[in-house]
């Protein structure tokens, strides 16, 4: 993504937390896949055609509340997937999925995941429990868009697509910051300069690059904490 990404794991947490013969049967059934940034994945109301296991790219989800007002609600990187709704047996998308970080991910056909759900009751129970973090992060989404400044959800944001980016530069425009947080420009421009006079980001020509992460994470409000927290928690 930038000239300063640092090694990425190049794995997912959630196929690597498999036992070894469910996660060998459950690769073999997925193809590796480049994601291109700002491709759509899927529309709310479609079908899932697939499911995605990222490895080296990250997803925005995106609610829609109308033709014009969109906001971001969920990031999936390494430590997720796209498409937990089938665990559920849904296969209707309920969220805009927006490639926001390019890269390489792992990619299974809807029909062939519902296969390996029932084959696999490992599969069936890690998958489930990252369904519940998925959950109380969008809860904690909600209350944060609500009742937190914009400076501290930006810099929740920053260190969330950091988290996934493995890169200090991120490449963003004050435009898509605003749709990505539901602000208006001014507010992000506003947001952004206080962060970079406090020399805890640089911002040039739509690339932010992240000068003081222990200062940033100061600067968030306590979500970005607490949903690592959830994550870890529960996964672990």
């Amino acid at each position: 993504m930038s000239p300063t990404k640092r090694s990425v794991p190049h794995t997912n947490r959630l196929l690597a937390a498999l036992p070894r013969k469910d996660q060998q049967h459950f690769l073999a059934g997925c193809e590796q896949v480049e994601l291109v940034f700002a491709d759509i994945l899927c529309e709310p109301g479609e079908p899932f055609r697939h499911v995605y296991f990222p490895t080296d790219s990250y997803i925005s989800l995106v609610s829609t509340v109308d033709s014009d007002a969109r906001l971001e609600v969920a990031l999936v990187g390494t430590e997720g997937m796209h498409g937990i709704a089938l665990v559920l047996g849904v296969d209707i998308a309920p969220l805009h999925a927006l490639v926001q970080g390019a890269g390489s991910a792992l990619r299974m056909k809807a029909a062939t995941f519902r296969s390996e759900l029932r084959h696999s009751p490992a599969l069936r129970h890690g998958l489930s429990r990252y369904l519940y973090v998925r959950m109380i992060q969008l809860a904690q989404t909600a209350a944060c868009t609500r009742f937190h400044l914009v400076e501290a959800r930006l810099a929740r944001w920053l260190l969330m697509t950091q988290d996934r980016a493995y890169s200090e530069e991120l490449h963003i425009t004050h435009k898509f910051l605003g749709y990505m947080l539901g602000v208006r420009r001014v507010g992000i421009t506003k947001a952004a300069g206080s962060l970079q006079k406090r020399k805890l980001i640089n911002y040039s020509r739509g690339i932010i690059t992240v000068l003081n992460r222990r200062g940033l994470e100061a600067a968030s409000c306590g979500c970005y904490r607490a949903d690592k927290a959830t994550y870890e928690r529960i996964m672990s």
